[in-house]
């Protein structure tokens, strides 16, 4: 099993949601609630509203999000629904543990699996930046499903 944070709409209550509890891709076990230890950019870009974390370590903010253990399976599935390598970039990232769900608690600093790119134009450095998303925010935003596009 593989450590992922997820801080878009991958989190529950959020537009894509549904995938992480899909066992047909794969097996996603909810942990608890994390942020970056280091900060980053989080924009909300594209015509299709998408949340990108910037992978810019030390500019922006610690990114809220959910940690979970997913198996190999799941994992595939998540990078082809990330469009890693291409759109975002799966890496390692130092993640603060605020809240866990199970027995045999974590606390302190985990590494996790991110999604965040390092492949977008210049112009999103000038965004606005999030500590959170959520795509009913305040931002006025609306994500765009794929379904939709």
């Amino acid at each position: 099993m593989a450590r992922v944070f997820v801080y878009g709409t991958l989190k529950k209550g959020q537009p894509n949601y549904k995938h992480m509890i899909n066992t047909a891709k794969g097996l996603a076990k909810f942990q608890g609630r994390g942020r970056t230890v280091e900060k980053y950019p989080l924009v909300i870009a594209g015509k299709y509203n998408i949340p990108y974390m910037l992978n810019i370590p030390g500019t922006g903010h610690h990114v809220a999000g959910e940690i979970y253990s997913v198996d190999d399976q799941m994992l595939q599935f998540l990078d082809e629904f990330e469009g890693c390598p291409d759109m975002y970039q799966r890496t390692l990232m130092r993640i603060e543990v605020v809240e866990w769900e199970g027995k045999g608690g974590a606390e302190g600093i985990l590494e996790c699996f991110v999604y965040s790119t390092a492949t977008y134009p210049p112009e999103w450095v000038g965004l606005p930046y999030y500590d959170s998303y959520d795509a009913s925010g305040k931002h006025g935003l609306s994500y765009v499903l794929r379904e939709s596009r």
